[in-house]
């Protein structure tokens, strides 16, 4: 949906390839993301899995809608409530890609996939993309809140323009399809979960990136208020806040030399990047019936990145054990 540059300091996942057969249920392999850096020892402890975490049919007789659906991590979270049963409607601007999409996915899974064009930041666009959604597939299970758009600038080089752009993808387009489908499942008598997709600098703030941090905070408010106000229709709402996950191509394009990617990886305690395999799994348990008491949570998903930034002492783990013991006499003197 629109310009899809995460920040520097926030990768955002820019291609997905075509998901492989047999178990494998995600596009773009472990081992290839993991050849592709130099990631600390500590990576060892933390290896990333592949494969669906759910039973097989936890989604069976259940429907999807996914906006941003047709790339990246929109596609990784339909394919895996598509392999585990569920009948997905994928939504962006760009119907040429969704339906390549949804004909893949549906080849690889077996289930059916349906490609809905939607510009999210439209209101009436929404409205005729969730009639078509409840047309052809009826009234969604599971929404998922994935459509953005972000650019980097200096504030001061933002234009109104440049600010709207961002907050009627990211804000008003979460609002518009949260309202118009809430609205329908109220009227159906219907409860669903929902789930959105911002940023953990939606929770810091960041510069540079100043109309993606407020309209993803503004995301997250709006989840907490309904999941307070609308638990009484049946419906959930909840938020991942993905740190920096790679894709084939992304670092490439953004970051040709690797310098920037070498240095992220140092200040992630799990030494390594985040994959498609993890967000989706997250995304699919927390829109499952496994989690029907999981209501209006925040979770972040970035490897121990946010707290190792927040930490006032956390640069002390550049100390050398020789350091260390040097201080310690020093600090004993003291006594």
């Amino acid at each position: 949906m629109a310009l899809h540059l995460s920040p520097l300091s926030r990768w955002a996942v820019l291609s997905a390839g075509r998901v492989g057969q047999g178990h494998r249920a995600f596009s773009h392999g472990t081992a290839l993301l993991s050849s592709e850096n130099k990631e600390p020892p500590q990576a060892k402890f933390f290896p990333p899995l592949e494969t669906a975490m759910l039973p097989p049919d936890s989604f069976k007789g259940k429907v999807a809608f996914i906006t941003g659906g047709g790339t990246g991590l929109g596609r990784g979270m339909t394919t895996t409530p598509s392999r585990l049963g569920a009948e997905c409607v994928i939504s962006s601007r760009k119907l040429d890609v969704l339906k390549k999409t949804a004909a893949e996915v549906t080849s690889e899974t077996g289930n059916k996939v349906h490609p809905v064009q939607c510009d999210v930041r439209d209101p009436e666009s929404v409205k005729k993309a969730v009639e078509e959604l409840i047309q052809v597939a009826g009234h969604p299970d599971v929404v998922i809140n994935n459509a953005a758009g972000n650019f980097i600038s200096p504030s001061e080089r933002l234009s109104a323009n440049a600010w709207k752009t961002i907050t009627d993808i990211v804000l008003n387009g979460t609002a518009y399809v949260t309202l118009e489908v809430g609205k329908e499942l109220i009227k159906a008598g219907k409860g669903a979960a929902f789930l959105s997709i911002t940023t953990v600098y939606a929770n810091s703030g960041s510069g540079f990136v100043v109309p993606s941090a407020s309209a993803k905070a503004g995301v997250e408010v709006m989840c907490k208020s309904l999941a307070s106000e609308w638990g009484k229709y049946g419906m959930r709402f909840n938020v991942i806040q993905p740190g920096p996950i790679r894709t084939k191509g992304a670092f490439s394009r953004l970051d040709p030399t690797g310098q920037f990617e070498a240095e992220m990886l140092k200040r992630i305690p799990c030494g390594r990047l985040g994959t498609i395999e993890e967000i989706a799994n997250l995304a699919s348990y927390l829109c499952s019936d496994y989690a029907t008491w999981v209501n209006g949570a925040i979770i972040r998903l970035d490897g121990g990145e946010y707290v190792s930034m927040a930490g006032e002492f956390n640069s002390l783990t550049k100390v050398t054990n020789d350091q260390w013991d040097m201080l310690e006499k020093l600090i004993r003197k003291k006594k």
